[in-house]
């Protein structure tokens, strides 16, 4: 995603299995992320006031329900989503009564997290939160919406293209390899010839030049791929 201004995610969870891939995804997505795997540190944390919270209830000292509470009897406003393996209804009504904005039962999946951290900024009011950014004689991306803009124009792409496109616009300017391409767009255990990537952002360079944007896709070679403006021989 494309921020104007980082926003700050604390993901409090003691395992670090689960912790890795949900700190990487939403840095990917362009937030300031943060993770502690205690209740005690959460707390500590919070004055640093994120505006997101992703809590575990089962914690090694502090239950999550208790963190939850102690964070709103202090003031804390960011949203808290609790991401737990407790998924009865019961344990949802528990979790929201103790002032959490939204509970997400494991497993889940990484692309309804994200969806759920954009809605709870959007609905406690973070400035970042619409998921597009303007620039100027180049590409509006709406991530939400899954739609890419030139102008008042809007720009036909496949899903994959959408999403190679968006990590190369998070990343602009900066080259992303191929490998981490081919595993955040298709599949990490993806076995097949990489000719797939090069025929996905090959269209997409004819799309971007066919609406006669400034960005453009560089290939960097041996390495992977970089999002940039200028001009056509640069």
């Amino acid at each position: 995603m494309l921020l104007p201004m980082a926003q700050r995610v604390l993901v409090v969870e003691d395992e670090e299995d689960i912790a890795f891939p949900l700190v990487r995804t939403l840095e990917r997505e362009g937030y300031e992320v943060s993770w502690v795997d205690s209740g005690q540190k959460a707390l500590d944390t919070l004055p640093s006031a994120p505006e997101v919270v992703i809590l575990d209830l089962g914690l090694p000292d502090i239950d999550g329900l208790e963190v939850c509470r102690r964070a709103r009897a202090a003031g804390f406003e960011g949203a808290i989503m609790i991401v737990t393996a407790r998924a009865g209804e019961l344990d949802r009504v528990v979790g929201l009564d103790y002032g959490a904005d939204d509970y997400l039962a494991k497993p889940f999946g990484l692309a309804e997290l994200q969806a759920r951290v954009r809605a709870l900024l959007r609905r406690t009011g973070g400035s970042a939160a619409a998921g597009e950014e303007a620039k100027p004689d180049g590409l509006r991306i709406d991530v939400d919406a899954r739609r890419v803009y030139a102008g008042d124009d809007e720009v036909p792409l496949t899903g994959k293209e959408f999403e190679v496109l968006n990590i190369l616009a998070a990343n602009r300017d900066k080259v992303v390899s191929r490998g981490r391409l081919m595993a955040d767009v298709w599949d990490e255990n993806w076995y097949g010839s990489t000719k797939t990537l090069d025929v996905t952002i090959g269209r997409l360079r004819q799309k971007l030049e066919s609406v006669g944007v400034t960005d453009r896709v560089v290939a960097v070679r041996g390495v992977g791929f970089r999002l940039e403006g200028g001009s056509p021989d640069a």
